[in-house]
């Protein structure tokens, strides 16, 4: 008798957790120069947080001018605004969340202008979410070759390169690759501990998905198509594209992300290739397949137009944009993907 009563003791003592399903937005954001580029751009970059109830933000070109801290700026702004979130110091690349980070870590150090990494480890209930920010090497930028222009200068050539061998040895001649192959080896560590992985950032290199047979006569493709070798490399990892998982056509859905029509910019700050159609899908938000982690929506965050040869064009794409509530701080686009994490399971 006493036996059982021990028993049924341990037995009624068990926690019991009760699975349940939240919603974990997140945001790709390339802040230009942290908006100084624009007036008010700060106050922007905080009104679009605000607006989109966003929970975790990967940012690119922050710069910290004169130990400015923009992490400390970025919190403090929005908690005089009624929110808490949470960060650290980083240099280039950044990460802002609204759920506790528990660790953060230099991946990929800002060195020389050539690309940053950090990670920050969440935590959401029982769960752990590793978050990656990447602003990847922007030189040897190859997409500009088949439309005619040097990727490391800007500068006009005689003709479009559609060589494809030319194409690929100058975007592997950057750091884009061994900078991804980072992330990917220390994502690994993560996800065997049971983290779900998010991998947001600026990459300065397009999908091979966007430069595919139904595009090689489309945006000044010049008949190309490119196995771009940084998303390549993901796939073969089993990472996925967010927005290519949600609009798996390039035509229809293009995505636009650089460069965005920015009204309050001038349009010679807004293009690099003035005599080209330049328009490409560069920010991304890349997860790994885990139980528990579906995506569930994603749009584009920003002005509907983009700079086609050296010209403002409204978006004539089937895009879901969410148009800017304030002024644009940027002359990217972001993009905005709502995850539906289940956590508490037992």
């Amino acid at each position: 008798m006493k036996k059982l009563n021990i028993i049924t003791v341990l037995f009624f003592t068990v926690p019991i957790l009760h699975a349940q399903t939240l919603s974990i937005k997140v945001l790709q954001f390339n802040i230009w120069l942290e908006g100084t580029e624009i007036q008010n751009g700060f106050d922007g970059i905080v009104n679009e947080v605000l607006k989109n109830d966003v929970d975790v933000v990967t940012f690119n070109e922050v710069l910290n001018n004169k130990n400015s801290r923009f992490c400390d700026r970025i919190v403090r702004a929005l908690k005089e605004k009624g929110k808490t979130y949470y960060s650290f110091y980083s240099n280039d690349s950044g990460i802002l969340s609204k759920f506790p980070i528990i660790d953060s870590a230099s991946i990929y150090p800002e060195y020389a202008d050539t690309g940053s990494i950090y990670k920050a480890i969440i935590e959401v209930c029982d769960t752990k979410i590793a978050i990656y920010s990447s602003h990847l090497d922007y030189q040897h930028y190859a997409p500009y070759l088949p439309r005619g222009y040097n990727g490391n200068d800007w500068t006009k050539m005689g003709k479009p390169v559609t060589d494809l061998d030319s194409i690929l040895s100058n975007t592997l001649s950057s750091k884009r690759l061994d900078q991804i192959k980072t992330v990917i080896a220390d994502a690994e560590k993560e996800f065997r501990k049971g983290h779900s992985i998010i991998i947001g950032g600026d990459f300065n290199e397009p999908s091979h998905c966007d430069w595919d047979k139904s595009t090689k006569n489309l945006f000044d493709h010049n008949g190309m198509i490119v196995p771009w070798p940084v998303s390549t490399l993901l796939l073969k990892f089993g990472y996925i594209d967010s927005y290519r998982q949600m609009f798996p056509n390039p035509m229809t859905h293009p995505g636009f992300t650089y460069p965005a029509d920015n009204p309050a910019s001038d349009i010679e700050k807004l293009t690099w290739a003035p005599d080209a159609d330049e328009r490409e899908r560069i920010d991304f938000i890349y997860y790994r397949p885990k139980k528990g982690l579906i995506l569930k929506e994603v749009f584009i965050l920003g002005p509907k137009g983009c700079i086609v040869k050296g010209k403002r064009e409204e978006g004539r794409t089937q895009d879901s944009i969410i148009l800017p509530s304030s002024v644009w701080p940027s002359d990217h686009k972001a993009v905005f993907a709502i995850f539906e994490l289940t956590v508490g399971q037992y």
